[in-house]
């Protein structure tokens, strides 16, 4: 077993708790319908983060290449993951308490959720760097202008309470991630 094995173990562990939290998160939406107001906004929101989570470790198998781990590579992989498993964790809180449903506390946690994907989108940029220069070329010019897109709309989702604008936000996150993840990887190398 090599380096990328033993890390992969780790992380594995972390984007499984990740998407554990999720589908914990959408169960209590089944089985107690009239508990919290549902808000459209914030499925499409967990939607893309499953599509993410789900996706991540597929994205990361690029890491197999790489002959010499270093504490640094290893610490910025587990950090990622954990970055991920941050962001679903706050899509569903323990609780709800003092929220009137999952809108009010999304937009008195735009500030948290945005940051957190602005933080996001600059660790995948590094994430691709890290990969070799050869990989982060071959993402193209269009990688780069959607890590642009990645980190100005949530800049907008912090500054404005306007469901339209929530809304037209994460729609564009979720249809251009499924339109990428389907187009760039469909298959593992």
């Amino acid at each position: 077993m090599g380096m990328f094995e033993y890390v992969v173990v780790l992380t594995s562990i972390i984007i499984g708790l990740a998407l554990a939290h999720l589908a914990k998160g959408l169960a209590s939406l089944i089985q107690h319908p009239g508990r919290t107001r549902i808000w459209w906004v914030h499925l499409v929101w967990v939607a893309y983060m499953f599509l993410n989570t789900l996706f991540w470790w597929w994205w990361e198998f690029r890491y197999h290449n790489i002959k010499t781990w270093t504490v640094q590579l290893y610490l910025f992989v587990v950090g990622y993951a954990f970055l991920l498993y941050l962001i679903c964790a706050l899509l569903f809180p323990k609780d709800l308490e003092g929220y009137e449903g999952f809108k009010d506390y999304l937009l008195s946690r735009r500030f948290w959720f945005f940051g957190l994907q602005i933080l996001y989108a600059v660790v995948d940029l590094f994430d691709s760097w890290f990969k070799g220069a050869d990989y982060f070329a071959s993402l193209g010019r269009e990688y780069l202008i959607a890590q642009v897109i990645y980190i100005g709309l949530p800049v907008i989702g912090m500054v404005t309470r306007n469901e339209r604008v929530q809304g037209a936000i994460a729609l564009v996150f979720l249809v251009y991630q499924m339109s990428w993840t389907l187009r760039i990887y469909e298959t593992v190398s």
